[in-house]
């Protein structure tokens, strides 16, 4: 059977990645994710909808390619629910003054033990950003 990667697949790695990487997160408010437009620069997104309390995770369609590595596609999960943890798109208090201050996302992915993820995502973005040159 061959894997289908939408919607529902990118639900499941969410929960895969919340379960195993940010059992001490608590889910605030309803989180939502999907696959957005393709778009080879911003892989991956979050919102909070301040009307409804929802926030909503976008990854780029180009992941539904299945030669990207499901590891890429986790580590991109990741980075957003690091941002839902430091409160930003989230009902979660403000940790930082900017999502990305001092490698702050990083930091907290190897302090959870994502390293593995860190690192092939980091041999992945390489030879992707080489495509570009």
């Amino acid at each position: 059977m061959k894997i289908q990667r939408d919607d529902i697949w990118l639900l499941s790695r969410l929960d895969y990645v919340w379960a195993k990487y940010f059992d001490d997160v608590s889910q605030n408010n309803k989180v939502f994710i999907k696959f957005g437009r393709y778009a080879r620069a911003r892989l991956g997104s979050i919102k909070y909808d301040k009307k409804s309390g929802h926030s909503f995770i976008t990854i780029t369609g180009m992941f539904k390619d299945l030669k990207i590595p499901t590891g890429v596609i986790d580590h991109t999960i990741a980075h957003e629910l690091c941002h839902y943890t430091h409160g930003f798109s989230s009902p979660h208090r403000k940790l930082h003054h900017y999502p990305h201050e001092g490698g702050i996302v990083k930091k907290e992915m190897l302090s959870r033990g994502m390293g593995s993820l860190v690192k092939g995502y980091r041999d992945w973005i390489k030879s992707y950003r080489r495509q570009f040159r």
